[in-house]
């Protein structure tokens, strides 16, 4: 296939259902492809990291630019979560929540997590079956970060719709202007926000040792956090608090069903739990890509990319270059060297990686010591719409 034969085109259902192949493809011709749709797309290793970390790619104003692509309206800066913000502001909004998610603070809530798996496992026992992501990826992640923000958990069923609206319209860089999934997704928005405009109201009056009380009693000193902030912050932890990790857990037990192999040597030795699951992290991770602005003309690879161009770094392909990972569309539960950068790299390194993995090895491996005899219903599931954040819509296993 020459350069002129690869497209980018996550849309096509067959990029959908395996969007590898094409990744390869694309690396191998045309690592620095300009697509078609107007935005770069950058395959191998060492250009997705080097975007990562370097200044010259930022994410402040790149909203805006999606916006004026697609024909809506702008928003204010101020009501961008941190994910779409760069230093110094970036910093100070991080700073303020980094302490709740650090690997001492997580490692505490292991016991927690096991209860809660447990729990949810007890549930579906005598079923001798179960929907993995309905049963147990979904609801153990939302629960873990309800709890820690402070909303309720009997509020799941109210936001479940929101969050997957939000998830979906990140696909936004590729869909066409006056998409009414990019509508959605603002409703959703502005929905969770009155959501947690409401919370807030009655946690002022009420403070408890939550995360929501934290952030309320920084906002109050003025200099820390503005209001608009506070509730770009909220929406933010509760949904990437619990969609990537949902998406973790059921393209990891997915990948370990196809390879019976390597689930077999992941439940005859469960210590092999943690480079267990940074294997699955790589092989087929939650995040497929991210989005960076051009802050200045930036040669790579030979290619001139003009400033204020969309540039999409993609994780997923990085993750099975070669120059990097040997034999990389091999699953491999003991691989040892494996920098994956499935929590992405740099200043926005994923914030809740630590308990993201802490999730995923009780989960995983509660599941393989629990039930010996797993076997998937379907071979082909169905995947969810959104190919930015790659995860199963349903994931039905007897046992």
């Amino acid at each position: 296939m020459t350069s002129s034969e690869v497209v980018f085109n996550p849309l096509l259902p067959e990029f959908h259902a395996n969007p590898y192949p094409f990744y390869r493809r694309l690396r191998e011709t045309d690592p620095v492809h300009h697509s078609a749709l107007g935005i770069w797309v950058l395959t191998r290793y060492d250009d997705v990291v080097m975007v990562l970390r370097d200044s010259r790619f930022g994410r402040e104003g790149m909203a805006e630019l999606m916006e004026a692509r697609l024909g809506v309206p702008a928003r204010p800066a101020s009501t961008r979560d941190m994910l779409f913000r760069d230093p110094p502001d970036h910093t100070r909004l991080r700073a303020l929540v980094s302490r709740a998610f650090t690997p001492r603070v997580v490692e505490a809530m292991r016991p927690h997590i096991q209860e809660i798996v447990d729990g949810l496992l007890d549930r579906v026992q005598g079923a001798r079956g179960m929907d993995v992501i309905e049963d147990l990826a979904y609801p153990l992640p939302v629960t873990v970060i309800c709890e820690m923000l402070g909303v309720p958990t009997a509020d799941q069923d109210v936001f479940k719709q929101w969050s997957a609206d939000i998830a979906r319209s990140l696909d936004a860089a590729i869909l066409p202007a006056g998409s009414d999934v990019i509508t959605r997704g603002q409703e959703a928005g502005d929905a969770l926000r009155e959501y947690f405009r409401s919370l807030i109201a009655v946690r002022r009056k009420e403070p408890r040792p939550d995360l929501l009380s934290a952030l309320i009693a920084a906002e109050e000193h003025g200099d820390k956090l503005s209001e608009p902030e506070l509730l770009a912050t909220c929406s933010l932890l509760l949904i990437a608090g619990h969609e990537t990790t949902v998406n973790l857990i059921g393209n990891g037990l997915f990948a370990l069903l196809r390879h019976p192999a390597e689930l077999q040597a992941l439940a005859d030795d469960p210590a092999l739990i943690q480079t267990g699951v940074e294997e699955l992290l790589r092989f087929d991770g939650p995040v497929q890509r991210t989005g960076r602005m051009t802050m200045a003309d930036v040669e790579i690879g030979g290619r001139q990319i003009p400033k204020g161009s969309i540039v999409a770094a993609v994780i997923g392909a990085a993750n099975r270059d070669p120059a990097h990972f040997p034999d990389p569309d091999r699953l491999d539960v003991a691989r040892q060297e494996n920098r994956h950068i499935a929590f992405g790299f740099g200043i926005h390194f994923c914030l809740g990686a630590p308990l993201a993995r802490i999730e995923g090895q009780v989960a995983i491996g509660t599941l393989l010591r629990r039930w010996r005899a797993l076997k998937l219903v379907s071979d082909t599931p169905e995947w969810r719409e959104s190919s930015v954040l790659r995860g199963l819509k349903t994931l039905p296993v007897t046992f």
